[in-house]
């Protein structure tokens, strides 16, 4: 069975096909969000530290840092802030470093330069997912033998240098090449959790289908662990979240075993619980249980951020300092 063992410096985390899903929480990125991006180039790392914590409080166990910031005011000052080179190893370590003082669960080192990773990997406590390599051939050469090097896990993008097929034959093409490259640095199957590539609902009607069919093909073909970014197969529709909560299910019960995702809306995370209940990953509904009383206290008029960080304190509470899963 595989597989694939993230660690931080006290809590295991199993990706695995007869495991609860794994939330890997989406939120520190500043791709996109002005504000943190701004916050970053100031040194600011409160919204980091917020997103950490909450994230962690509504059901992530794995947190994805990502180290694409644009600082648009020292650029202006020195020309070396305009290359991604320059400025994202050094945040990304300061990333790393305050997240691990703040929450204590395996972490997710998301760049697309190779230096940043790195850097991240020299930081991170544990054993940390790497996000990512891709079948572009440049890619392969300079990231798996990171991975080799520091013997962590690798997150497999399903594009080459021609860019991303539409053609799920060509991804799954894509999927293989990589692990089998993999294999010659001596990398292992279980350490590589494949995306497939999910593509937004609204372009592509066949979508959910062409990923859930991808997803028991890897699994059952290629022997290993999935995720997504699984917000992308709802991207420019209205109620966003209606489909994501619909999709991820849909996609658990297909073999994924993970997903890069928002865990701090409602909808998504009850979603996700009633699967692991129902795909017999939730041993007698303990979980379930659990998480009803944070729907109760919701229902009271708590915010789920706010129900969720009450009942991980309380919970926190009741367990010992050994070595447990996340």
């Amino acid at each position: 069975m595989t597989r694939t063992v993230l660690e931080s410096k006290t809590k295991t985390v199993v990706i695995g096909f007869d495991e609860p899903f794994c939330v890997i929480g989406e939120r520190i990125n500043p791709t996109g969000r002005k504000k943190l991006a701004a916050e970053l180039e100031m040194g600011n790392f409160d919204t980091v530290i917020k997103d950490a914590l909450e994230q962690v409080a509504c059901g992530a166990t794995v947190l994805d840092v990502n180290s694409g910031a644009v600082f648009t005011n020292k650029m202006a000052e020195d020309p070396r802030y305009a290359d991604n080179n320059f400025v994202e190893p050094p945040l990304m370590k300061s990333l790393i470093e305050i997240i691990q003082q703040t929450v204590d669960v395996p972490l997710c080192i998301d760049s697309s330069v190779p230096g940043a990773l790195e850097a991240g990997l020299q930081a991170c406590e544990g054993r940390p997912l790497l996000n990512s390599v891709t079948g572009e051939e440049e890619r392969l050469e300079l990231v798996l033998p990171l991975v080799k090097k520091y013997n962590v896990p690798v997150v497999a993008i399903s594009n080459d240098d021609t860019g991303i097929s539409p053609d799920p034959d060509v991804r799954f093409a894509v999927a293989k090449k990589i692990v089998e490259r993999a294999a010659d640095f001596g990398i292992p199957a279980h350490d590589i959790v494949v995306d497939p590539l999910v593509m937004p609902v609204g372009a592509m009607a066949s979508a959910g289908q062409q990923v859930f069919a991808l997803v028991r093909r890897l699994r059952e073909e290629l022997g290993v662990n999935t995720t997504c970014g699984a917000s992308n197969i709802s991207f420019g529709l209205p109620h966003r979240h209606g489909i994501n909560a619909a999709f991820l299910p849909m996609a658990i019960g297909a073999g994924m075993t993970s997903a890069i995702m928002n865990p701090v809306r409602q909808v998504e995370m009850e979603a996700i619980r009633a699967a692991n209940f129902l795909m017999n990953h939730d041993a007698n509904g303990g979980e379930w249980i659990r998480f009803a009383k944070v729907l109760e206290a919701v229902e009271g008029g708590a915010s789920f951020a706010e129900a969720s960080a009450a009942a991980s304190q309380a919970a926190g509470g009741r367990r010992g300092g050994r070595r447990g899963r996340a």
